[in-house]
C-alpha cells in the first residue's frame, strides 16, 4: 500500500477520531493534548526498549513485529500531536528536512 503524507495525516486523524468515541465512552470525555502526548511518550519508551531486546541487549525474543508497530505508532501520534497543537505535520517535516539538510552542506 502507498499513500501520499497527507492521505496518512488524514487516516491519522481518523483513527484519532474512533479513539475520542471510546475515551468518551470509558471516562466521559476525550483525552486532553497532554493526555495525548504522555500516551506517545510512553510509545516511544517502548520503542527504546524493544530497539534494545532487536540489539539484543534486553531478554525478550522475536520482538521485530511489536517494534514495527510500536515505531508506527509513534509516528502516528506525532501526526495527531501536531494536528492537535494547530500545526501541520507535512510543513514542519518538509521544514525539518530542508533545514537540516542545508545546514549539513
Amino acid at each position: 500500500m502507498e499513500a501520499t503524507f497527507s492521505e496518512l495525516i488524514k487516516g491519522s486523524l481518523e483513527i484519532r477520531q474512533k479513539y475520542h468515541v471510546l475515551e468518551k465512552q470509558m471516562h466521559k470525555s476525550k483525552w486532553t493534548l497532554e493526555e495525548d502526548a504522555l500516551a506517545f511518550i510512553t510509545d516511544a519508551a517502548l520503542v527504546g526498549r524493544l530497539i534494545m531486546s532487536y540489539e539484543e541487549r534486553w531478554p525478550i525474543k522475536n520482538t521485530i513485529p511489536d517494534l514495527r508497530h510500536k515505531i508506527a505508532e509513534c509516528m502516528w501520534w506525532l501526526i495527531v500531536l501536531a494536528k492537535r497543537a494547530d500545526l501541520d505535520p507535512e510543513e514542519l517535516f518538509l521544514e525539518f528536512i530542508e533545514k537540516t539538510d542545508k545546514k549539513l552542506r
